[in-house]
């Protein structure tokens, strides 16, 4: 199939926010939660509880409702982040609780939640079934502080790393080691049930191990590891936190370990399947579509600038794009949060947004060349936006209301910048999380 180039460029937002929700679709919950789901226990012997954590958590909850035989027992406790649960249309009872906490910053509602569900593990046989959801999300949202530490501990050491511009991975070997529930602790408390996690991945190379802190998997990590990464990042810790780590006090279950042994993972949805089925849209609308990968790490405002450069050689006729095209890519960028003058205001933005200011910054306005980047969840660092949007007139656009990208770049400030323009994208939370997502339209 072959179109004018005309034909994408009447609309090439909305050709790019369709692209956006086709990758989304792709990876809801109802869609690929059937064909993972275990067999029921006997009910004369056994019962199931379905524990979870994560942005998509009240989506799996429903899948799993929806899905699960109406005569087979089942109860369970599952958390998300605030205003993540989905309206019901099922009409069908609810067997699940699902509450809201918070994300990134950990809040005392999940920490109620972690107790509450590490307490609901109490009394299990090897003839019950424990169903896990877990996705993206979950480290924040189930918080359970190793002994001796407290919220406010881990509510600063997460801020902390969050400004630091450390990647998932560090962050949750972090995470794992500060914690009684993460890092296969949770698996370790369900024993000797029978264990089925079934999970969406948001993490680069999708290692189970690093989704929401691997809760039910083996962790390799090693204190060791968590105590180089605080010092690697300078992040202030109190003494008894360092002390622990130094000692090996917290360690997690490793592989090997005999909690894991009735233990079953599925990975229910991907990154890489969700930018696939972007690719498939874009391919049935006649243009070429190329995915850079799905495991993406790095500054955002650099990763921008990589991009800008694949772009406008695209629009020039070289490299290994042939227009009309779209370039798709996607995993977890990080933005480093820059010191700013004492009582300057925090720049508002996230990691879609900053790579959207280093692909402006790249793209210094190439004709032919418009892009979208926003979060799988809908949420763009805590704002309410999912991530924005550029065209070839935007920094133009920009000049014109007296807006300096470089100035903006410093504050980490896109949200500002990209407001102003009217070129947020906001989708309202999508109840699934595959992280980030990036589309360049080349014509």
């Amino acid at each position: 199939m072959s179109l004018s180039p005309l034909t994408f460029a009447n609309d090439p937002h909305t050709l790019l926010l369709g692209l956006y929700h086709a990758a989304v679709q792709r990876a809801l919950p109802i869609h690929n939660t059937a064909a993972h789901l275990p067999t029921p226990p006997d009910p004369k012997k056994g019962r199931t509880l379905v524990l979870g954590a994560g942005k998509a958590g009240g989506a799996m909850a429903q899948a799993v409702e929806a899905l699960w035989p109406q005569d087979a027992p089942l109860s369970g406790l599952v958390v998300t982040r605030y205003g993540h649960v989905p309206p019901r249309h099922t009409g069908l009872p609810e067997r699940i609780e699902v509450v809201e906490a918070a994300h990134p910053v950990p809040d005392a509602a999940g920490l109620k939640a972690a107790e509450r569900i590490l307490e609901l593990t109490r009394g299990l046989t090897a003839e019950d079934l424990v169903l896990c959801l877990i996705s993206g999300g979950g480290s924040a949202l189930l918080t359970l502080p190793a002994k001796g530490l407290s919220l406010e501990d881990k509510q600063s050491i997460n801020r902390q790393l969050l400004d630091s511009g450390a990647n998932i991975a560090e962050m949750n070997c972090v995470r794992k080691h500060l914690s009684r529930i993460k890092g296969g602790r949770l698996a370790a408390a369900c024993a000797p049930a029978r264990v089925v996690t079934l999970t969406i991945s948001d993490v680069p190379g999708d290692d189970p191990s690093i989704i929401a802190s691997g809760p039910t998997v083996p962790d390799a990590s090693t204190c060791a590891d968590a105590l180089a990464i605080l010092q690697r990042y300078a992040i202030k810790a109190p003494e008894t936190i360092l002390q622990a780590l130094q000692s090996g006090k917290w360690e997690t279950p490793k592989p090997g370990s005999p909690v894991f042994e009735a233990h079953i993972l599925q990975m229910t949805a991907t990154p890489q399947q969700a930018l696939e089925a972007a690719a498939d849209a874009a391919r049935a609308m006649g243009l070429n579509a190329y995915i850079l990968s799905d495991e993406m790490e790095g500054e955002s405002r650099e990763v921008g600038k990589v991009h800008a450069a694949l772009a406008r050689a695209a629009a020039k006729g070289r490299g290994p794009f042939q227009k009309p095209c779209v370039i798709l890519s996607g995993g977890e960028t990080t933005v480093t949060i820059k010191p700013q003058p004492t009582g300057s205001p925090r720049g508002r933005g996230g990691r879609a947004g900053e790579f959207c200011m280093g692909l402006a910054q790249g793209l210094q306005g190439q004709l032919g060349v418009w892009a979208l980047a926003a979060d799988t969840d809908g949420i763009d660092g805590i704002e309410d936006n999912a991530g924005a949007r550029l065209g070839p007139d935007s920094l133009s656009r920009a000049k014109a209301l007296g807006l300096k990208l470089d100035i903006h770049l410093q504050r980490n400030d896109a949200y500002t910048y990209f407001a102003a323009l009217g070129d947020l994208v906001v989708t309202g939370p999508t109840y699934t999380n595959v992280n980030d997502f990036r589309a360049i339209l080349i014509l």
